[in-house]
């Protein structure tokens, strides 16, 4: 700056304050409504300085909203020496010195008691006014001036000294006119719903004076959380209350959450409908009652993406924008101790009320399924009470393993629908491991229930419980299923007959990923040449065919063996081959979608054979 005479007069600016405040609104805040809340944290700042110098101060911070804005605080003030220190360099905090020590004023204050910077936060009112004026009575001393300072965006500034009765007490009183385009942040109903939002946890009373001079209260009552109750019913109906407001959603519980070693305070609500693990969290974080972010995703560890946490905390740092939080070893020990806190709700529920553990595993079963995988207590406390889709349906898998000793894990959703119908009437028990991290925890089945067996699923299991047919029945479809091979032969497919239940189902096709990925590859070595050819025939490897198994039982499948008309036995072979497929639920292939369309047209047509319309009968 130019000069710092305790005189009157004009002064300048060191920076180019057009071009920071172009900084300020289009890189730095996220919103012109954040002028109101540096305004609300320099003024708690302030009292929690006089705070210290006299513990019985008054805390007050009053808002007037209209054409002229101000706030006005009982905090510490400035005087002349603090105005040009603060106001006028940039970034220059009020709680220390340039040198990184304490200010020279006798505070005893650490740093954790202030939110954010005097000087910058200020200088956020740029970005609605042109025009800031800052009248200041400094509490250090009790003949301490009334010193008015005005600032103007185009960068000067000028100090006055006032009479005593301008500000008979100590605090600060900050006024701007906002520009024409920025009415609309400083009308007492936009002001109003700004200060409860940043402001309604903060320890100070705040109000708010609307154009007719009536003072509404920003927050009236403390955080319910910090509240006394009458009884722990009516505890947690307030915490519920709170989440309506907060979040619009009922909780299916909420989980208090205390870290006295920094100072938070709060709680984390479950919420009652399963959501996306990738959906970004919205928790809200207030640092001594100043609301900083209501998107902190930070705060918590992924597997936790089924609770919404508000909280209040004294010892975690904002950004330089005091819109989220920093990252830091402080972050990371407290994300790590709400992670154990909520994990230790999520395991005393099995014994405290198991009923809303069935709740909620219904809603949430995929964030505790990862949990667990690397969770070796909460596996065992919740592994029996997890649901899995068996060949018995939607069951626990301690409840499965109770019906099957040798459990059987299919290692893709696809194979398991292939083979379900015929496990379960062949009373075999198979698990449906295609699901993110279910394969996995199945697998650890024995950890927790000793004497269970657990095996990958092989298609010969289920082969072995398909019955050949006799040899006369082989004999009478052999020319059938001489056809049959040829056309499905196309697909890298065999076709055998066999007899299985149920026998509602005409076919099975039995194949796995490996295969088809084997077949894949080895088509590209075919229609590769030189090196690439060379790569990819040494990574040959001999894998079983995929195999279309028609179900002699099935009254469709006779049927189709003793068609004597080559053209109809194809297209029954397709139909077939289509149906299998479609059981599957895999993707098809665009030789497989023809043959699909081609089966169906084709038995359209054999159907109509015969039915040929008539020509319509003449009017006489």
């Amino acid at each position: 700056m130019s000069s710092s005479n305790p005189a009157s007069g004009a002064h300048t600016f060191q920076v180019d304050l057009r071009g920071l405040v172009d900084l300020l609104s289009h890189h730095l805040y996220s919103s012109p409504r954040v002028y109101l809340r540096e305004l609300m944290q320099n003024a708690v700042d302030a009292i929690s300085a006089r705070r210290a110098l006299d513990p019985a101060a008054p805390t007050k911070i009053t808002i007037r909203a209209g054409a002229e804005f101000s706030v006005t605080d009982t905090g510490v003030g400035l005087s002349e020496a603090d105005v040009h220190t603060f106001l006028a360099t940039i970034g220059r905090s009020s709680k220390r010195t340039a040198d990184g020590e304490l200010d020279g004023s006798g505070l005893a204050q650490a740093r954790g008691d202030f939110i954010g910077q005097f000087g910058i936060g200020l200088l956020a009112c740029f970005v609605v006014a042109d025009e800031i004026t800052v009248v200041s009575r400094s509490a250090k001393t009790p003949d301490a001036p009334v010193i008015e300072w005005r600032g103007s965006s185009d960068g000067r500034y000028t100090i006055n000294t006032l009479p005593a009765s301008a500000k008979p007490e100590p605090g600060t009183t900050v006024t701007l006119r906002p520009r024409a385009d920025a009415t609309e942040w400083t009308t007492p109903g936009r002001v109003l719903e700004l200060a409860r939002h940043y402001g309604s946890l903060l320890r100070h009373e705040v109000t708010v004076i609307d154009g007719g001079g009536t003072e509404i209260p920003v927050n009236p009552t403390p955080a319910p959380w910090a509240a006394a109750h009458g009884s722990p019913l009516a505890r947690r109906e307030a915490l519920t209350a709170y989440c309506r407001s907060a979040f619009d959603f009922t909780p299916l519980d909420s989980i208090e959450l205390d870290l006295p070693l920094v100072g938070l305070r709060g709680v984390a609500y479950v919420l009652p409908d399963a959501v996306p693990p990738s959906r970004q969290a919205g928790h809200r974080v207030h640092l001594k009652g100043m609301l900083v972010s209501d998107t902190a995703p930070e705060l918590l560890p992924d597997w936790a993406f089924f609770v919404r946490c508000v909280v209040d905390a004294d010892s975690l740092r904002p950004t330089a924008s005091r819109e989220g939080l920093y990252a830091d070893e402080t972050l990371a020990a407290v994300r790590d101790a709400l992670g154990a806190r909520i994990r230790d709700w999520l395991t005393g529920l099995s014994a405290s009320d198991p009923a809303l553990l069935h709740r909620f595993i219904g809603a949430h079963h995929l964030a505790v399924k990862s949990l667990a995988r690397h969770d070796d207590e909460l596996l065992r406390m919740l592994l029996p009470w997890l649901p899995f889709e068996t060949t018995d349906g939607n069951v626990t898998l301690d409840e499965f393993a109770r019906a099957h000793p040798v459990v059987l894990v299919a290692r893709t959703v696809e194979e398991f629908r292939q083979v379900a119908p015929i496990a379960a009437a062949a009373g075999l028990g198979v698990v449906n491991g295609g699901y993110t991290y279910d394969r996995d925890l199945v697998h650890r089945l024995p950890e927790i229930r000793p004497g269970s067996s657990v095996a990958d699923l092989d298609p010969g299991t289920v082969t072995a419980h398909l019955d050949a047919v006799s040899p006369d029945a082989e004999l009478a479809a052999a020319a059938f299923l001489a056809i049959a091979r040829e056309v499905i032969g196309r697909f890298d497919c065999d076709v055998v007959l066999r007899t299985f239940h149920p026998a509602n189902a005409p076919a099975l096709l039995l194949d796995n990923r490996d295969a088809r990925h084997e077949r894949a590859r080895a088509q590209l070595a075919d229609e590769a040449d030189g090196l690439w050819a060379d790569i990819l025939g040494s990574l040959r490897s001999e894998v079983p065919r995929a195999q279309l198994v028609l179900n002699h039982l099935n009254p469709l499948v006779r049927r189709a063996a003793g068609i004597g008309h080559r053209e109809l036995a194809v297209t029954a072979v397709e139909a077939l081959y289509g149906q299998a497929l479609l059981l599957t639920r895999r993707p098809l292939k665009s030789s497989e979608s023809a043959l699909l369309n081609r089966s169906f047209i084709s038995l359209l047509d054999h159907a109509m054979l015969g039915h040929e319309p008539t020509a319509p009968h003449e009017e006489s």
